[in-house]
This record gives C-alpha cells, structure tokens and sequence, in this order.
C-alpha cells in the first residue's frame, strides 16, 4: 500500500515536469518564495511571506514582488483562521518602466484544516479576498487541495524527504467567473522542526494562456513560545 502510493506520487511529478503544455506557453519562469509561522503562544502565531516572481528562468526580469502578513488563530490542532493583508506589486514583460504597471493592496480572510489517511497528509485552504488594484476593486475566493507524501520516514519530521502536489482554483464573485488555476509539484526536505526547503514545478493557466514556473520555497517556522 505504501510503496503504491509512493508511485502514484511520483508518477504525478513526471506527468507534470513532462507535460506537453511546455510547448505551448512562453519562456520558464521563476519563484523564489520565503513562508514563516512565528508562532507566540498555544493559540497565536504571525504569518510571514515574501515572493519574488520573475517572467523568465532567471531571477532578472521581475514579474511580481508579493508580501504578505496575517494574524493566525489556531483553532484546533488541524484548524488554523488567519486575517491578513498583502501588497502585490505587478510588472509587465520586458517592461522599460522601472516602477510597476499595477499595485495591488489586498486583505484576506483565511481557514486551514488539514487531516490524515495513512501516510498521506491533505491541507484544505479556502481564502477569500478583497482586492485594490491600482483603482479598482475586486473580490476573490480560492481553494487549494495539497497532500504531502513523506518517502523515508512515516511522517514528516527531521530529516524527511516528502513530495508535495497541490491543486488551487481562484474565482471572481462577478463578470468572468474563473481567474485562475495552479498545479503544483515538489520535492521537500525537512531539516528540522523550524526549517523546510522545496523546490517545485508550477504550472498556472490564466483564462486561454498557461505558464510554467520553476520554485524554490524556504519555509521557516520558529517557535517563540516560553517552555
């Protein structure tokens, strides 16, 4: 059983970093993302995220720079509410504009829950979010499916190798109903209980235009509780 989950994994990686709608979109992209959770008592912690996005492969022709922060509530032990706010600012390709065409100032709303069977960790996130961009204003839902795999260890602790693969549909609440769809797969380490890296391959469809991205994630997570 495990080692058939194993393979249905994996083989889900390599349908992705192989699929052919390679052949169809533009240049490889880049994400290079930090995701923290500081957490400050049993039931508080503080969400930290910074992304630098660049339209090509390498990190030198930004696409966006996203910063992100949120007050957490842990509600449960797989319950987790989170208020926050964001600030995106966006750049066109190959753009002679140093400053960015658009800036978005965002506040979201956020809920996690996340459950086990067998090895298998999933993680439900539904996030609804009130959008300024520039001088408009747009509301947002998202709802993102990811499951971990750990493939040396039962669980994910120190020291564990793990795949990640998420699926994350964004809708607008008017006009054209559908914005957006992400497909995410990684390999993780898990150095310790405060540091992770991953590095993924994301494929985003946009209306009628996909794009890949190549993403390397740094996920630190200190615990400034007092023992």
């Amino acid at each position: 059983m495990k080692k058939n989950i194993c393979q249905f994994f994996i083989l889900i990686l390599l349908a992705m970093l192989s699929s052919p709608l390679l052949a169809q979109q533009d240049k490889l992209g880049n994400w290079l993302m930090y995701f923290g959770t500081n957490r400050l008592s049993d039931n508080w912690s503080i969400h930290s995220e910074i992304q630098y996005r660049n339209h090509t492969l390498e990190p030198v022709n930004i696409e966006q720079l996203l910063l992100r922060t949120g007050l957490n509530y842990h509600m449960a032990k797989n319950a987790i509410v989170t208020f926050g706010y964001g600030y995106i600012a966006s750049h066109d390709f190959e753009s002679e504009q140093k400053a960015p065409e658009s800036k978005e100032h965002r506040i979201f709303q956020q809920l996690i829950l996340t459950n086990k069977i067998s090895r298998l960790k999933f993680e439900h996130r539904f996030r609804v979010e009130q959008r300024w961009i520039n001088s408009n204003y747009k509301n947002r839902i998202r709802y993102r499916l990811m499951a971990f795999l750990p493939l040396n260890k039962p669980t994910i602790t120190e020291g564990t190798v793990f795949l990640g693969i998420y699926d994350e549909i964004f809708l607008n609440t008017k006009a054209i109903i559908f914005d957006r769809n992400r497909l995410y797969g990684a390999l993780g380490y898990q150095f310790n209980e405060t540091v992770q890296v991953q590095l993924g391959y994301l494929y985003q469809r946009v209306n009628d235009f996909g794009k890949s991205y190549l993403q390397v994630g740094l996920v630190f997570n200190p615990d400034f509780r007092k023992e």
